[in-house]
């Protein structure tokens, strides 16, 4: 179900898909959905939480943007496309979908993005590389921006890191991670 819900929410964002979109692709019935979730809110919020989790859990703090930056840039469609950070952004403009982002960036994201610098203003830090994320896949991925859009995703990474560095100096510049 999840596994379904991701890939609607990622194709359609959250606004254009419905519970029973979801039951059908996960061919299960819909009572079934909200008894294990709730609504599709909290099944968005368990959905976003789930790819950040693991994320996180994955990798060393120092190499979490580089990661994030890999599933973003990767040239293989099908990742990329598997990608909740492309089912927020064309989420984003929902209510309740911004909000679920929110939350989920304040309690994974920013959290370990700011354990990777000791500056005062570390959230305003942390928010302006977030703000680059964001900003790097709409372009790329939504808007299809040239030459973002056929940039190599080597090439980006490294720069998306490099300038991060000057913000997070604990941000491993290496794509490769």
């Amino acid at each position: 179900m999840l596994r379904a819900a991701q890939e609607l929410f990622t194709e359609r964002g959250y606004e254009r898909t419905t519970v029973r979109d979801i039951a059908d692709r996960a061919s299960v019935n819909q009572a079934l959905l909200f008894r294990y979730y709730g609504s599709k809110e909290d099944l968005f919020h368990v959905v976003l939480a789930t790819e950040s989790r693991e994320l996180v859990s994955e990798s060393p703090a120092e190499q979490v943007l580089a990661k994030t930056l890999a599933r973003i840039l990767s040239p293989d469609r099908a990742e990329a496309q598997e990608s909740v950070w492309l089912a927020a952004l064309r989420s984003s403009n929902h209510d309740s979908a911004a909000d679920a982002i929110r939350k989920q960036l304040s309690q994974d994201y920013l959290r370990v993005l700011g354990s990777l610098t000791d500056a005062e203003d570390a959230d305003l830090r942390v928010d302006l590389v977030l703000a680059w994320l964001v900003g790097l896949g709409t372009l790329r991925s939504v808007v299809r921006k040239e030459p973002l859009a056929g940039a190599d995703p080597e090439a980006v990474a490294r720069l998306m890191l490099k300038a991060a560095a000057v913000l997070l100096e604990r941000v491993d510049t290496d794509p490769a991670g």
